[in-house]
């Protein structure tokens, strides 16, 4: 288990992390989420012991320094691959680097490379790959030990849809197999698509923290998806409905200022009878990181 107690860090007049607390478990995965200048990439510099800070961070009860660090796979949000080195030596370099003898990942790179669906070839030039394919080697280069604490930050960024697909499968995979993991992301679907907890940070401090449904839930349930032939103005006059958006055509968004009003609201619109969709729900996870994000008081 990943442990991070009372973390604070300061640059000069900057309080950066503010009194940090949080557990990340094997076989878990955590989402570190926030505005840019929120913490998350100082965090991960904490726990890898690249800046001094104040509280505790362990690994495993172990507090994290050159013993575990073979334990560890990271994914920088800057890429920092040696564009002149090829694909199998630049893997083979930062494996060694994590205690693995090239006898060891040898054999796995054609697979990983495979996997990651990487175009070209192991003996190419890094400088030869497009910057989605670098940025597939290194992935390959953070996951090909087999790490047991895997730290991405902003994995997600420049992949294309079918390359994100295959990044997510990736982190499954390793869930799977027990590793905690931790990643930070903009995109609050994959977020909500592969976290089972999420940290929200907001200037250096947790504004909150919790299983994903959890946090949706606390927000309540004052959103309704519907698909009606009712006219815009008509479902407005409904009672409770503070806002109408109309989605696409004949599907609306309606908000509440009243959850329990969703009952009668459905009665009134399907007056019995069958209803294409009718879906009352908590907030999306990038309208609470709005809402919350935007709250600077």
């Amino acid at each position: 288990m990943l442990k991070i107690e009372h973390l604070s860090k300061q640059f000069g007049d900057l309080k950066a992390l503010n009194d940090v607390t949080y557990n990340v478990k094997e076989g878990e995965i955590m989402g570190l989420i926030g505005q840019n200048g929120a913490g998350k990439s100082t965090t991960f510099h904490s726990i890898l012991s690249f800046i001094h800070y104040d509280g505790e961070i362990s690994w495993q009860d172990q507090p994290i320094n050159e013993k575990v660090f073979n334990d560890i796979g990271y994914l920088p949000e800057e890429r920092s691959l040696m564009p002149k080195m090829t694909v199998e030596q630049q893997i083979l370099y930062l494996a060694r680097l994590k205690g693995q003898s090239a006898k060891q990942i040898k054999p796995e790179i054609d697979r990983w490379m495979n996997r990651f669906e990487v175009k070209g070839r192991k003996t190419d030039k890094i400088k030869a790959l497009s910057k989605g394919n670098q940025q597939k080697v290194q992935l390959i280069c953070t996951l090909i030990h087999q790490p047991k604490l895997i730290i991405l930050d902003e994995p997600f960024s420049g992949l294309d849809p079918v390359n994100v697909d295959i990044l997510e499968q990736a982190i499954l995979n390793a869930k799977h197999d027990g590793a905690a993991i931790i990643f930070s992301s903009h995109d609050m679907g994959n977020v909500e698509a592969l976290c089972d907890e999420l940290v929200m940070m907001r200037r250096g401090e947790v504004v909150l923290h919790g299983g994903i449904r959890d946090i949706r839930d606390e927000f309540g349930k004052d959103e309704v998806f519907v698909t009606t032939d009712w006219a815009r103005t008509d479902l407005a006059a409904l009672p409770h409905v503070i806002e109408v958006v109309e989605r696409s055509r004949n599907r609306y968004l309606l908000r509440l200022d009243e959850p329990t009003a969703g009952k009668d609201i459905f009665q009134r619109l399907s007056h019995g009878e069958y209803i294409e969709e009718f879906s009352q729900q908590p907030p999306t996870l990038e309208e609470i990181f709005r809402l919350k994000a935007g709250d600077l008081k």
